[in-house]
């Protein structure tokens, strides 16, 4: 026995800590009585998902190593970032709401006099280790330092791209509060945050931040860091509200039906950041299509062409078999369809959602030609067929 002790010892000893740590105690017995826990696991909404890659291995394989297709998932040259001095984000917003989209899921949003910042992913690989793992396609656009103080964190689910080990680590060190949903506030505390700091929520339960209400709202997604994946931390999307504006935060998501009851409960919302990027065929339940994240602006909305929706975890990490600028092509023709507001900044630009917002295709000169196999359409209402076609967006300005 002594020695399986032992044994047992030196195999957390080797556990990588990006790995983070597993609930326990009392934060077990919470998600245990969570109405989202059944069968040992969260449940998504509208039943399973399925959160392995369906088809073949062998397909799978194929279109990721295959030459041509690793050419098409990253840019032909260096993205522009947007130089984000603190002199950007220093003075208030005029209109009391500015979004800094700083990279895949990371958002800045200035609202009403607070200042939260989602999904902070600072580290140059989302992966448990420094040496493997996705790489940056770009750099952030200002140090985590430089950023200035946040009111709160918010995280959406607890995959390597949305929390990352050393940009939580950075900002333990502040006095920061986070918001988190259930379960995942045990990584935290492994990472030296302290348990007052914590606010961890099931779904439609809240938290007040200052003058903010966050409310922690469904999503169809899954979980887990380490190799054995327990499916006992939450996964979410955020609604935050505050005294004049409101926003939506989709984390990541396969589209569902409860788009709409959340609109109806938490919006209208000013402002969405929608995730468009990583999508598959291969795993069509847990992500979103450009044009699946359209139609769920559109139910967060009551159906209703407002409020401006920033499209979010595309262009920074390769992720996904699709072309790097896919997301950004299929994202600006579904928008025109649908008659809706879609907000492209560089890395680190920001914008006020109430002011003008940047619609330039900054990746086309740094993309290889992007095959359309969608419905192209001049606007909403205009829905005709167009036949699959090869754009080569270098010179189609």
């Amino acid at each position: 026995m002594a020695g399986s002790r032992s044994q047992s010892s030196g195999l957390r000893a080797l556990r990588p800590e990006a790995f983070g740590a597993d609930p326990s105690g009392e934060r077990m017995a919470r998600i245990r009585r969570s109405p989202h826990f059944r069968d040992g696991v969260f449940q998504n909404p509208g039943g399973t998902a399925r959160i392995r890659p369906s088809g073949s291995t062998r397909d799978l394989a194929k279109i990721y190593f295959d030459k041509d297709s690793r050419s098409r998932r990253a840019p032909k040259g260096t993205i522009p970032v947007h130089p984000t001095t603190l002199a950007d984000i220093s003075r208030p917003p005029a209109s009391g709401l500015r979004l800094t989209w700083m990279g895949h899921s990371s958002v800045l949003a200035e609202i009403d006099g607070h200042r939260v910042l989602f999904d902070p992913v600072w580290g140059e690989r989302c992966s448990p280790f420094p040496f493997a793992g996705p790489k940056r396609l770009h750099p952030a656009p200002l140090p985590l330092a430089a950023l200035g103080p946040v009111d709160v964190v918010v995280i959406s689910h607890d995959h390597y791209d949305h929390l990352d080990l050393p940009t939580i680590k950075a900002l333990a060190g502040t006095d920061t509060l986070f918001a988190v949903p259930l379960g995942v506030g045990a990584h935290l505390e492994s990472w030296g945050v302290s348990p007052g700091r914590l606010r961890e929520l099931d779904w439609h339960e809240a938290t007040k931040v200052g003058g903010l209400t966050l409310t922690a709202t469904p999503a169809r997604h899954f979980c887990g860091r380490g190799l054995r994946n327990t499916q006992h931390t939450l996964w979410a999307s955020w609604a935050v509200a505050g005294e004049n504006h409101r926003i939506y935060h989709s984390g990541d998501t396969g589209y569902f039906d409860g788009f709409k009851d959340i609109g109806a409960d938490h919006g209208p919302f000013d402002a969405t950041m929608i995730q468009v990027g990583a999508y598959s065929d291969f795993w069509p339940d847990i992500h979103m299509t450009p044009e699946e994240g359209v139609r769920a602006h559109l139910d967060l909305q009551s159906g209703e062409a407002t409020g401006v929706l920033l499209p979010i975890h595309w262009g920074t990490f390769n992720l996904a078999p699709h072309a790097w600028a896919e997301p950004g092509e299929w994202m600006t023709d579904a928008a025109a369809a649908a008659g809706q507001t879609a907000a492209f900044p560089h890395p680190g630009e920001p914008f006020e959602p109430t002011g003008e917002v940047p619609t330039t295709p900054w990746w086309r000169p740094l993309t290889s030609p992007v095959t359309h196999h969608w419905t192209r359409t001049a606007k909403r209402g205009d829905a005709t067929p167009a036949p699959e076609e090869t754009l080569d967006l270098a010179g189609d300005r």
